[in-house]
C-alpha cells in the first residue's frame, strides 16, 4: 500500500487566474493519489477596490465556497503548494499576511520537514514571475522545508520555460489559462506528490 500524502494548495487570487491554476493543481494532486485541501487566503482589499473591477468582484463570488486557509491546514499537510499573482516582483499582501501568522508553528518546528512548491501569474512575460517564486522560496528556507520545484524534468518544461514553478501570463485578464499552463500544473503537482510520498515513507522507515 502506498504512503498516504496530504497536500494543501493555498492561494490568493484577485481576478481568477491563480484560482484557476490552484483548482487544476488540486485536481492533479488528487489524481496522483493525494488527499487535498484547496484553501484561499483572506481578502484584505477594501470593498470599493473590489467593486471597481468586475473580474475581481466576480472571482470573489465564484470562489466563496472555497474555505479560507487556517494554520491547521499547514499542520495537516505533508506538502504545501502556494500560489500568488506577482505584486512588484513579490507575493501578494494577502498571502504574505497568512504566512506572517505562522510564527508559532515555525517556532515549534511544525513547518519543518514538509515539501513546498509555488506557482504564480503576471500581466506580462517579464513581470516578475521568477522573482515572485524565489521570494516565496526564501520563506521555505526559514521554515526548514524541502523545496520541490519542477525544474526541467519533463519535456513540457521547455515549452512553458519556468523551472521554478507553474506560471502564466494573463495580459489584462484577456489571456485565459490554457494547455501549456495546465500541463505545467500537472507536472508540478505530480512531482510534489511523488517526492512527498517518498520522503514521508523514508522518514517513517527510519523511525
Amino acid at each position: 500500500m502506498s504512503t498516504p500524502v496530504n497536500v494543501a494548495v493555498i492561494y490568493y487570487s484577485s481576478t481568477g487566474t491563480i484560482a484557476t491554476i490552484a483548482k487544476a493543481i488540486a485536481e492533479d494532486a488528487e489524481r496522483a493519489g493525494a488527499q487535498v485541501r484547496l484553501r484561499r487566503a483572506a481578502e484584505l482589499a477594501p470593498q470599493s477596490a473590489i467593486d471597481s473591477n468586475p473580474a475581481w468582484a466576480a472571482n470573489i463570488e465564484a470562489t466563496a465556497s472555497i474555505p479560507e486557509v487556517s494554520p491547521d491546514d499547514m499542520v495537516w499537510a505533508d506538502a504545501v503548494i502556494f500560489g500568488s499573482p506577482t505584486r512588484y516582483g513579490n507575493i501578494t499582501a494577502q498571502l504574505k499576511q497568512f504566512i506572517d501568522t505562522l510564527g508559532g508553528l515555525w517556532q515549534s518546528g511544525q513547518l519543518a520537514d514538509k515539501v513546498y512548491s509555488g506557482f504564480t501569474a503576471s500581466a506580462t512575460a517579464h513581470g516578475g514571475q521568477e522573482s515572485t517564486l524565489l521570494a516565496l522560496y526564501n520563506t521555505i528556507h526559514h521554515f526548514g522545508g524541502i523545496l520541490v520545484a519542477p525544474g526541467y524534468t519533463d519535456p513540457s518544461k521547455f515549452v512553458d520555460g519556468n523551472p521554478y514553478g507553474t506560471s502564466h501570463v494573463s495580459g489584462q485578464g484577456d489571456i485565459p489559462v490554457g494547455e501549456v499552463t495546465l500541463t505545467a500544473a500537472r507536472v508540478q503537482a505530480e512531482r510534489v506528490v511523488k517526492f512527498t510520498r517518498a520522503l514521508k515513507a523514508g522518514l517513517a522507515a527510519e523511525s
